[in-house]
């Protein structure tokens, strides 16, 4: 499987998420949620993962998956430490550490950050979500596009 994150893309001075993917000074991505939710689980070493930033319809870049942490039941104390043990790679801001304060975590962490030249065009479908789980990149680039099929992203 490959994985397609959306990063965000206002930071403070300017600085958006996947500058700082593509800079090295972020070599990890957060999901988290009050209860599991993709990609909770359903990443691992070795896989691939593809970023674009919202509001564009660009695949820009694509790491290796070097390790991951999955997190249930979190304690706020527990959450905390986490996100902080982990800031060296993650880069939040504090309003991104208050965002990912959630129960539930999944830590990301990747490497070998490559740029795609010149990006490939994303085909957006309705009611996708920020993290896509899908066999091969393809399968959400324009014209080898398949419709999007949600059973990869249940539990």
């Amino acid at each position: 499987m490959v994985h397609l994150v959306y990063c965000d893309n206002k930071g403070k001075k300017g600085e958006r998420v996947l500058d700082k993917i593509n800079s090295g000074t972020k070599t990890m991505v957060v999901r988290g949620a009050a209860g599991r939710k993709i990609p909770h689980s359903r990443v691992f070493e070795g896989e691939t993962i593809y970023f674009m930033e919202k509001g564009t319809a660009e695949i820009s870049a694509y790491a290796t998956i070097k390790s991951v942490q999955n997190y249930i039941k979190l304690a706020d104390e527990e959450i905390s430490k986490i996100l902080n043990e982990n800031q060296d790679k993650l880069n939040l801001t504090d309003k991104q550490k208050e965002r990912w304060h959630k129960k539930c975590l999944c830590l990301v962490d990747f490497e070998g950050v490559q740029q795609i030249k010149p990006p490939l065009p994303f085909d957006h479908q309705g009611n996708m979500d920020d993290w896509l789980i899908i066999e091969q990149i393809g399968d959400v680039v324009v014209g080898t596009s398949i419709p999007y099929n949600y059973e990869k992203s249940r539990f």
